[in-house]
């Protein structure tokens, strides 16, 4: 079985406590920090920026797995960059259709792995044109904007039909409502990174939470 990657959400953290939450996932196990951008436009919600990326990559070693949840993703992808992100995701419904494979290309070029998402409400076939220029889809399983929502069942069916299309490279990451239960489904599918939020924040055992989406 090909290796999962887990990629523990700090929407769920104590931001407070944001650093020791970030090495708590780090040394149970994590593979990648995911970092929810949300700007209260393109999603309800206002979340964290560039500043608080740059001060998250000073602590960690893990890879950056910076998820985009903004209008304008084109005026910001140098800043996120530059602040220390390894993977930018930008979504699907928030850039113009004809705009999106020259951002795949900026992204790249910045020494970032491109990332593109999609909505519950958005069918993969629309996206299967940029696979061979991405190096990681994410499907949303929950309405992007909060944590701790439910998993969406209907959606994680899209990673079939991604997973027919995908280069060999292609990460095809779930992100909503994901437990070892719902991972499970994702990971039978095709999915091979896990987002998860809430389901591993306040396990009992974090070490046990992570090693769950693993297997």
């Amino acid at each position: 079985m090909a290796k999962i990657i887990v990629s523990p959400s700090i929407l769920s953290a104590d931001f407070a406590n944001l650093e020791r939450d970030i090495k708590l996932v780090e040394r149970n196990g994590a593979d990648w920090i995911h970092v929810d951008v949300m700007d209260g436009h393109f999603v309800p919600n206002i979340t964290i920026g560039i500043p608080v990326v740059k001060s998250i990559k000073k602590v960690t070693t893990l890879p950056l797995d910076v998820h985009l949840m903004i209008e304008n993703s084109e005026k910001y992808i140098e800043d996120f960059a530059n602040a220390g992100a390894d993977i930018l995701t930008f979504h699907y419904e928030a850039v113009k259709k004809e705009n999106i494979k020259p951002l795949i290309t900026k992204i790249k070029n910045l020494g970032v792995k491109a990332g593109l998402s999609i909505k519950p409400k958005t069918q993969p076939e629309e996206i299967l044109e940029f696979l061979p220029d991405l190096d990681l889809v994410l499907v949303m399983t929950v309405e992007p904007g909060f944590g701790g929502q439910k998993f969406m069942a209907d959606c994680a069916e899209k990673i079939k039909i991604i997973k027919q299309h995908a280069t060999q490279n292609l990460f095809i990451q779930v992100d909503g409502g994901i437990n070892a239960e719902t991972g499970k489904t994702c990971t039978k599918y095709g999915a091979n990174s896990l987002v998860a939020g809430s389901y591993i924040y306040k396990a009992e055992n974090i070490k046990e939470a992570i090693s769950s989406l693993k297997h």
